[in-house]
């Protein structure tokens, strides 16, 4: 461990060389608690950016009159209806102005914040650390069109993102976040399509797609769930850390129940910390495996699902397994 830090801080060391001259982004912070405030400004300077406007959660809720950065890093664990509209106005802000944000927040106020942030792709940590929110500065980096990184030449830029993923590799090994993500991209393969002997009026094969079984009985998934849990209670959580899996099993059982499944609720079964999960989440929605579901009665709210395609790849899963299969999972 001592090593891991050591490693670490000589990386986060070699980062800050990157600052405001090269990377003249201008960076907005907004945190009520004036500690966090500044470490937040802090790193963002320590990753290149350039510190502009910022304040209190309050000076968010004056509609569009407050300026805004090509970044916005904003910390709100606790929310209420004032808080949660200037949220969504700040998103669709940043939405149109091409702009970067990250929304740290509890878990309490998860679903809240989560709800309202639609527009932008904000990442949303959750009760982050302060190597979680290096990270994200990172991830902002990555995500920036080359040519709104003016000053940074080419190969200055690469090095730069090298050591963002470096200190993103040693941040999960230090605050033991899960797995990692630098995996091959998610892809369902397409639903089985077959020649049926089925001739027509013609006497002529069709291409018709096969039959797609249905969802497998909840409680058998509720049960390898169960069974998937009890491995914790004997050996180390994080050496069978499966959240995508987790999450998808969860997802189908509360598919077949008719059930809504929350952004917080889905992150609970996971089985990782939840800002890893939204992590997951985002990756498992970019792969076509989730989509977000706005609720009908209150706007402010939305939920998680499986796409169709998911829902037939898990559906088929279960069919090739057959009965008798699931103490074995």
């Amino acid at each position: 461990m001592t090593q891991e830090l050591a490693r670490y801080d000589s990386v986060h060391d070699d980062a800050q060389q990157y600052r405001a001259g090269h990377l003249p982004l201008a960076v907005s912070v907004f945190a009520d608690r004036l500690l966090l405030r500044s470490e937040m400004g802090e790193d963002a300077v320590a990753a290149g950016f350039r510190l502009t406007h910022g304040g209190a959660l309050s000076d968010l809720h004056g509609g569009e009159a407050r300026p805004l950065g090509e970044v916005v890093l904003i910390d709100a664990p606790l929310v209420d209806g004032a808080t949660l509209a200037a949220l969504a106005r700040v998103d669709m802000r940043v939405a149109r102005a091409g702009a970067q944000m990250v929304v740290s927040t509890s878990l309490a106020a998860l679903d809240g914040v989560f709800g309202c942030l639609d527009q932008s792709g904000a990442q949303v940590l959750v009760e982050p650390s302060r190597a979680d929110r290096v990270i994200a500065l990172g991830r902002v980096l990555a995500a920036m069109p080359r040519g709104r990184v003016r000053d940074l030449a080419e190969k200055d830029r690469i090095v730069l993102l090298r050591l963002t993923e470096q200190v993103e590799l040693l941040a999960e090994r230090l605050d033991r976040m899960g797995a990692s993500e630098g995996g091959p991209a998610m892809r369902l393969k397409s639903p089985a399509i077959s020649f049926a002997g089925a001739s027509g009026n013609d006497g002529s094969d069709r291409l018709v797609r096969a039959s797609r079984p249905a969802l497998p009985d909840p409680r058998l998934i509720r049960r390898i769930i169960r069974q998937r849990q009890l491995r914790a209670r004997f050996f180390d959580g994080e050496l069978f850390a499966d959240p995508a899996w987790d999450m998808l099993l969860d997802l189908a059982a509360s598919r077949a129940e008719h059930k809504r499944v929350s952004v917080t609720s889905l992150c609970i079964a996971s089985g990782v910390p939840p800002t890893t999960a939204l992590r997951w989440i985002t990756l498992m929605t970019e792969g076509g495996l989730l989509e977000r579901v706005e609720d009908e009665t209150d706007r402010r709210r939305a939920f998680i699902t499986l796409t169709d395609c998911a829902s037939h790849a898990v559906t088929r899963f279960f069919a090739e397994l057959g009965r008798g299969a699931d103490p074995l999972i």
